[in-house]
């Protein structure tokens, strides 16, 4: 069996973080750490606030981080810079110590250790509301320390762009990790926040847990004994996703520009341009590809195709515009923000548009078809892309 990918929430999964008691004691730190400036009944409404902001975020051109700042620090009537060195210090050494309201599972750091050792990749996908230094304290708690476990991806707000209220979540996360080929699994042990939403977004998913519910007799479930025995008993075809839906192509559509935009923050110059071997893309060749075919291809289509009835799409051979088109001596930033535009254009469409994804087409090459079928083929051609530019930048 391919390598095994497993998604593992944090809070309650890994750790037993008590929300009741760590919600107001991590309130009541972040208030009087800034109570200098801002006083606590200002404060918390504003925090509240923005953190409804990143549940709702649906733009990829927004990181929570953007879109929680754009709410919280006018609220207060400060700017960021005014209180940043107040917040870092807070991260560095007031949230280490409400670990007392957290508690350990050794059952967990047992599970993880043993995972890593037979060769899983392991990911924190916990929902992204915090900086990445907050996760990682609490990683810390769990006894799982980012430092001696090398977790592939760990989501926090900096760098993640939807929260697990929205299904491109599942999505972005993926794509960080480069789409990789084999199974993936949800573990988590929330049924409404982690499994459902993660489902819907076409991932397998374990919901771990005491006992058994017979309600939801369909989702594996248990504890970490159990979860390990079912992934080493489980057929490899119950454990692969599957992005054929409405919900999880759009989800899949939302996710690529916000993923590639985290990819190439703080890239070098001199890393848009590099080509791995002769003959192939480099990574600004990539995103002027993404770009064009968008704009040219994709966008003009589903025009088309919710304004006319059963319209005629022509074929189109769009690799041969690398090098038509000098992509490679292009601004590849520009490329990438142009491609974002476009994609939130395309985006609109589909989810402003009433059940559109069964309106049928005729294609020059693969015949009738529908909107759903030619969303499904944008998805594949976007994750066969971010995967093309994630293991470029590895390299």
């Amino acid at each position: 069996m391919p390598q095994i990918t497993l998604l593992l929430d944090l809070d309650d999964t890994l750790l037993d973080t008590n929300m009741e008691a760590f919600a107001p004691a991590y309130f009541s730190a972040l208030a009087g750490a800034l109570a200098g400036e801002v006083a606590p009944e200002i404060m918390l409404p504003a925090l509240m606030g923005g953190t409804k902001v990143m549940m709702q975020n649906e733009d990829p051109a927004l990181t929570l981080r953007e879109a929680f700042d754009a709410h919280f620090f006018p609220k207060l009537g400060l700017p960021r810079e005014a209180l940043q060195q107040k917040i870092d210090r807070f991260y560095d050494e007031t949230f280490p110590s409400l670990g007392h309201v957290a508690r350990r599972r050794p059952e967990a750091v047992d599970f993880v250790r043993r995972a890593f050792e037979a060769g899983y990749r392991l990911a924190i996908a916990t929902n992204p509301y915090f900086p990445l230094k907050a996760v990682q304290h609490r990683m810390r708690w769990a006894g799982l320390p980012p430092e001696e476990y090398p977790f592939a991806l760990v989501s926090s707000y900096e760098t993640f762009h939807f929260t697990k209220e929205t299904l491109a979540y599942f999505h972005e996360f993926l794509a960080q990790l480069g789409w990789p080929d084999g199974p993936v699994v949800m573990v988590g042990n929330d049924l409404q926040m982690d499994l459902l939403p993660a489902r819907r977004a076409g991932l397998p998913v374990f919901w771990l847990r005491d006992g058994h519910d017979p309600e939801h007799a369909d989702i594996p479930q248990g504890n970490f004994a159990d979860l390990w025995n079912w992934l080493h008993t489980v057929e490899e075809q119950a454990i692969a996703p599957a992005f054929s839906t409405p919900d999880a192509i759009l989800a899949a559509l939302r996710s690529t520009p916000a993923a590639l935009t985290t990819l190439t923050t703080a890239l070098p110059s001199e890393a848009w341009t590099c080509k791995p071997a002769p003959g192939e893309w480099c990574l600004t060749e990539t995103l002027c590809h993404l770009r064009d075919v968008d704009a040219e291809v994709n966008l003009p289509r589903v025009q088309k195709l919710l304004a006319e009835e059963n319209p005629f799409l022509p074929g189109v051979v769009s690799d041969a515009w690398v090098q038509e088109r000098d992509y490679a001596a292009q601004d590849g930033r520009r490329a990438l923000a142009d491609f974002l535009q476009t994609r939130r254009r395309l985006i609109g469409l589909l989810a402003a548009s009433a059940d559109p994804w069964s309106r049928p087409a005729r294609h020059a090459i693969f015949g009738p078809t529908s909107l759903l079928e030619l969303a499904g083929f944008m998805a594949d051609h976007d994750r066969a892309h971010v995967r093309q530019a994630w293991n470029l930048l590895r390299e």
